[in-house]
C-alpha cells in the first residue's frame, strides 16, 4: 500500500538549511508488467514530515525499459540536523498524464537523506510486498550537491567622474548592492565603505557569497546604486545600473569593465545628460569554497563518541523520579537524547562502532570511583555497535555501576581530544570527531574542563552538551557563551566548538527538535576547522 500523497509543507523557519542536494536516480532490472512491451517507469519520491509522506518531485516517464536511467533528478533541501526520511516510489505509467491511481507498482525503497549524501552512489533492491524470493529490482541513488551553493565572489570596484553633491566639497560615495526578487523588487545585500571627499574612488575589495549577491543564478539582475553620504542619513543618490554575475565575471584582467551611473531623474530634466559618472569593475574572481557535503562526500568520517553521567544526583535507578529509571513504557530523557542525536550521527560514520563512556559511578569489580569507564566494561574495546548497540550497553551499564560522584567531565574530553590530535597531524579531511555528553549536574572540574576544552578547540572536534533533569546549568552555558572567547590559563579558544542544550526545553517537544539544536552548529564547525587549514577534501586535493 502506497503512501498517499499531500502537498510539500513549508520549511519551518528554525531549520536552517546546509544546502541543496540533487536525487540522480536509475534502477535495473524492473519487473515487465506490459503484455506487448516492457514497462515504462517512473520514479517518485517522498519525504516523511510531520507523521505524513509528502512528495517533492518525480522523475520523467521513460518508454520501454527496465533498466531506467532518468534525466530529470529531484531537488531537496539538505539539513544535516535532522533526521531526513525519504521513499522512492518506482511505477510503471500507463497514462500519458502520469496519473498514480492507474499505474502499476514496481517496488519502493526507503532511506534517510544523510545515508544517500555520506554514500555518493547508494543502491539497494526495491522492495514489492507479497512478493518473495524470484527477480530482484535494485534502485541506485546519486546524491550531488546543487553546484556552486557555497561558492563566493571577490570584487573590487572604482569610479571616475562621479557628481558634485556636496555645497562645500566634494561627494562621499559608496555603492549600494541589490539582487533582484521574483516580484520584480530589489533586496540590499551588500554596501561598501564610505570614499570621503572623492569624486574618483577606489572601494576595498570584498568578498561575498554567490548566494547572497544572486541567490545563485548567475543571471540574476543585480542593481548597483550609487549615493553620496550624508550624517544626517539623508544620502542624496547619484545613480545607478544594473548588471549581473555572469557578466561581471567575464572581466579579463587587466581590462576593467564599466557601466555608466544613470539617474533617471536628472537624465529627463537635463538635455545633452550623458550620465553621472563611470563606475568600474576591476577585479571580479569566483572562489570555490568547499562545504560540509564536499567533505563528507570526500571520505570524511564523524566519529560519535557518548559520555553519560552516573552521579548520585541522577537518583537512584530503580526509583520513578530517577532520571536513570528505565520504564517499561517511555524511554528516560538520557534514552530519548541518546536516540535523537545518534539516529543522525549515525550515517556519517561508516563503521558505527561507537566508543561510550560513563562517569561518576563506582565500577566492578573494584568499586573504584570512575570519571571515564566503558559502558560495555570492556577497556580494550570501548565500542558499541551502532545505536541499538549503544543503548543496550548504557541499559545494562545502569544496572551494574552504583551511582557516586563528583561530576568530572574533562577527563572524557581529554580522552577524545587525544584522538582528534592524532588525526589533526594528518593534514587530511579524513576524520572528525563528536562527542556527545549528557550530564544532570553542575561540573565539578570546571577549571579543567574549560583548559580541555580551550586545548580541543584547536583540533577537528566538537563538544555537544545535553543538560538532563532540572539543574542550574549557568556553569554549561558558560562553556557555550555567544557574548565571548572561553578563555583558560591565558589562552583563548581557537573557535566556538561547544553547543550546550538543557534537555527541558525540549521536554513536550519531538526528540528531533532536540536533535536540530544540538547538531545545527556541527557542519560550520567543521568546514570552519578544515578551511582555516587550508585543507582541501580529498575528492578535491591534487595528486602528489
Amino acid at each position: 500500500m502506497q503512501a498517499p500523497f499531500y502537498p510539500p509543507p513549508a520549511t519551518p523557519k528554525s531549520s536552517q538549511c546546509v544546502t541543496r542536494v540533487q536525487l540522480n536516480i536509475s534502477c535495473r532490472n524492473l519487473r515487465d508488467k506490459d503484455v506487448m512491451s516492457k514497462s515504462d517507469p517512473m520514479a517518485v519520491v517522498m519525504i516523511f514530515k510531520d507523521g505524513n509522506w509528502f512528495e517533492i518531485g518525480r522523475t520523467e516517464r521513460l518508454d520501454n525499459t527496465l533498466n531506467p536511467r532518468f534525466s530529470k533528478a529531484v531537488t531537496v533541501d539538505y539539513f544535516f540536523e535532522e533526521l531526513q526520511k525519504l521513499k522512492f516510489f518506482i511505477y510503471d505509467i500507463d497514462s500519458p498524464s502520469g496519473n498514480l491511481k492507474s499505474a502499476d507498482f514496481l517496488g519502493e525503497m526507503e532511506s534517510t537523506l544523510g545515508q544517500l549524501v555520506s554514500s555518493g552512489t547508494y543502491t539497494k533492491p526495491l522492495v514489492l510486498k507479497g512478493t518473495t524470493g524470484g527477480q530482484s529490482s535494485f534502485i541506485t541513488v546519486v546524491a550531488e550537491e546543487v553546484a556552486g551553493g557555497n561558492d563566493e565572489v571577490f570584487l573590487q570596484f572604482r569610479a571616475e567622474k562621479l557628481d558634485k553633491k556636496d555645497f562645500l566639497g566634494k561627494s562621499d560615495p559608496y555603492l549600494e548592492f541589490s539582487r533582484a526578487k521574483e516580484d520584480g523588487s530589489f533586496v540590499v545585500v551588500h554596501r561598501t565603505e564610505v570614499i570621503q571627499n572623492n569624486l574618483n574612488p577606489r572601494w576595498k575589495p570584498f568578498q561575498i557569497p554567490v548566494q547572497q549577491i544572486c541567490n545563485g543564478d548567475y543571471d540574476r539582475i543585480i542593481q548597483i546604486s550609487c549615493f553620496d553620504w550624508d550624517s544626517d542619513g539623508s544620502h542624496d543618490f547619484i545613480g545607478s545600473f544594473t548588471t549581473n554575475l555572469r557578466e561581471m565575471s567575464s572581466i579579463q584582467p587587466p581590462r576593467e569593465q564599466q557601466w555608466p551611473c544613470i539617474n533617471e531623474k536628472k537624465q529627463k530634466k537635463k538635455k545633452g545628460y550623458k550620465n553621472s559618472g563611470l563606475v568600474l569593475l576591476t577585479r571580479c574572481e569566483i572562489i570555490k569554497v568547499s562545504s560540509f557535503l564536499d567533505y563528507i562526500q570526500g571520505g570524511c568520517q564523524l566519529n560519535f563518541t557518548v559520555g553519560i553521567d552516573f552521579t548520585a544526583s541522577n537518583g537512584e535507578p530503580t526509583k520513578p523520579n530517577s532520571l536513570h529509571y528505565m520504564n517499561p513504557y517511555a524511554p528516560n530523557e538520557y534514552l530519548q537524547a541518546l536516540t535523537a542525536v545518534g539516529e543522525i550521527i549515525q550515517d556519517y560514520d561508516s563503521d558505527k562502532l561507537f566508543p561510550s563512556f560513563g562517569f561518576g559511578a563506582r565500577v566492578p569489580p573494584t568499586n573504584q570511583v570512575s570519571h571515564q569507564f566503558p559502558l560495555n566494561f570492556n577497556p580494550s574495546n570501548p565500542y558499541c555497535a551502532g545505536l541499538h548497540g549503544l543503548i543496550e550497553a548504557y541499559q545494562t551499564c545502569i544496572q551494574s555501576v552504583q551511582l557516586y560522584g563528583p561530576t568530572n567531565i574533562s577527563p572524557i574530553i581529554n580522552h577524545v581530544a587525544h584522538f582528534a590530535q592524532q588525526a589533526g597531524q594528518t593534514p587530511t579531511a579524513t576524520n572528525y570527531f563528536i562527542l556527545l555528553i549528557l550530564t544532570d549536574g553542575v561540573i565539578t572540574d570546571m577549571d579543567q574542563t574549560k583548559q580541555a576544552v580551550v586545548a580541543a578547540s584547536a583540533l577537528p572536534m566538537s563538544i555537544i552538551i545535553v543538560g538532563v533533569g532540572g539543574a542550574d546549568f549557568t556553569m554549561m552555558e558558560e562553556l557555550d557563551s555567544d557574548d565571548g572567547v572561553l578563555m583558560s590559563g591565558g589562552k583563548a579558544a581557537q573557535r566556538d566548538i561547544v553547543q550546550f542544550v538543557p534537555y527541558r526545553k525540549f521536554k513536550n517537544v519531538s526528540p528531533a527538535a532536540l536533535a536540530k539544536e544540538v547538531l545545527a552548529e556541527v557542519p560550520k564547525q567543521l568546514t570552519d576547522y578544515f578551511r582555516a587549514r587550508n585543507i582541501l577534501p580529498l575528492s578535491q586535493q591534487k595528486p602528489m
